[in-house]
């Protein structure tokens, strides 16, 4: 089925099905009445990625046959931002090996890549205009709701770095930039989404829509996660 011969009920079904959650439904039936949705996903390019990738690049399969135009965004600012989890000389590499990865992931269960769009964050996180709105978002912003925002992205320590609390509003601003209608992640992104419904409004941009898919379980217990090598199978095992 091509997207554009679907009706708007049977693209949201394709959008939402196998789905944990989605916030923001009054808003996708509004968009799906009138044009084909924008959506993005983000990945922060920190350790190798592993097999549980495979379920966002499925969704992204759906995403594509309800016509959907999806923007992938390998975040590799946020990766250092994170704890510094990818050094600053390595950034550039890490990139370029986790576009290569995802791609051969999507090509192995057939999605097409022509449909989809990628995009390196720092090469627009790091424009006059987005660095301005980080400022006037930190200034809205309270540590205690930044905190909240991360507590189960960002890796916790017990002296955490300030570059930690800029993580969420960095997340919320891409919506904007990417010009999306809605961010899709996993579920344990569901705090920086609700951060992100809360603040965007405040700068004067709109609230997104929040498409949320269930977690992988890690091998430790926990969420599977690309820095922590004792929970994940990575893709080259």
């Amino acid at each position: 089925m091509v997207g554009t011969t679907l009706s708007a009920d049977e693209k949201k079904q394709l959008i939402t099905r196998n789905l944990q959650e989605t916030l923001g439904e009054d808003k996708l039936n509004k968009v799906l009445q009138e044009r084909d949705l924008k959506i993005y996903w983000g990945t922060a390019t920190t350790g190798k990625p592993h097999v549980a990738y495979f379920v966002p690049m499925s969704k992204i399969a759906d995403f594509l046959k309800a016509g959907c135009e999806v923007t992938i965004l390998f975040a590799d600012l946020h990766a250092y931002l994170d704890n510094m989890k990818a050094p600053w000389p390595l950034l550039e590499l890490r990139t370029k090996y986790y576009e290569q990865v995802i791609k051969a992931m999507l090509s192995s269960i057939g999605v097409p890549l022509d449909k989809l769009k990628f995009v390196k964050g720092s090469d627009y996180q790091l424009s006059r205009e987005y660095t301005l709105d980080v400022y006037k978002l930190s200034s809205l912003v309270t540590i205690h709701d930044a905190k909240k925002a991360g507590a189960e992205v960002v890796k916790q320590v017990e002296h955490p770095l300030l570059s930690c609390l800029l993580y969420p509003g960095l997340q919320g601003l891409d919506e904007e930039y990417l010009k999306v209608d809605a961010q899709f992640g996993g579920v344990d992104q569901r705090k920086i989404f609700t951060f992100s419904e809360k603040y965007l409004p405040q700068l004067g941009y709109e609230k997104r829509i929040h498409f949320m898919n269930p977690m992988v379980p890690g091998l430790a217990g926990g969420k599977m996660s690309s820095s922590e090598e004792d929970s994940k199978i990575d893709l080259l095992d």
